[in-house]
């Protein structure tokens, strides 16, 4: 059944935008079956979770950190991790590439903009995200390498909001993107989830957020 979701998926997205299957509370015999099935990119919302996951898996997988990510936490996915997909502040940016350092290694990120109309999601402004994108501070930080944007859509059912929402952070993207720096390289934009990737996806993803539609709901 996995094996079977994830073909029907990436046939969808025809090799427009990268598939990431949202793993939390799944326990690792299903990672295992996804993985056999050729889905090679896990998303985890919480460090300590992907932390237990990861040995358990093999070597090649890629581990997104999805979910709000606090300073404090860093160390322990810095020598893993693929790709951080909620960075919201300069601050939390510097010590990835503190603890990046220490791991000899170059952590891709994304800027997590606050696109929803909910207040309980994290993310900057666009005005914040740009600030950040222009800050002096950037050029110390040779350890990370800031890739693109990330976004939550608000949860509605109301398609019209939905596909605003993510045009509206496309068209950031490609503004923002003008920003070129040898620590700044856009190409990725991660938005979409198993209730809307098809619309982001028709609104410029390039990768989607795909958990229930895979595994089933949540535990």
């Amino acid at each position: 059944m996995i094996a079977e979701t994830i073909r029907l998926i990436e046939s969808e997205l025809a090799g427009k935008a990268k598939l990431i299957a949202v793993t939390k509370t799944k326990p690792v015999s299903l990672l295992q079956e996804a993985y056999d099935a050729g889905c090679k990119r896990f998303g985890e919302n919480k460090v300590q979770e992907m932390v237990d996951k990861q040995p358990q898996l093999p070597a090649d997988v890629e581990w997104h950190l999805i979910g709000h990510l606090q300073s404090n936490k860093v160390k322990y996915i810095a020598p893993f991790v693929t790709l951080i997909h909620s960075v919201d502040s300069l601050k939390l940016l510097q010590e990835i590439n503190k603890q990046a350092a220490k791991q000899n290694r170059i952590i891709d990120c994304l800027l997590q903009i606050y696109i929803a109309d909910e207040e309980t999601k994290f993310g900057l402004s666009p005005a914040e995200a740009e600030m950040l994108l222009r800050a002096p501070e950037l050029n110390d930080l040779s350890n990370i390498r800031l890739i693109g944007l990330m976004g939550l859509a608000t949860n509605t059912d109301n398609e019209g909001q939905i596909r605003q929402e993510f045009r509206g952070l496309k068209q950031l993207f490609d503004k923002l993107a003008e920003i070129q720096s040898p620590y700044v390289q856009f190409h990725e934009l991660s938005m979409g989830m198993s209730s809307d990737y098809r619309i982001a996806l028709e609104e410029g993803s390039t990768m989607v957020r795909v958990g229930s539609a895979i595994f089933g709901n949540r535990n």
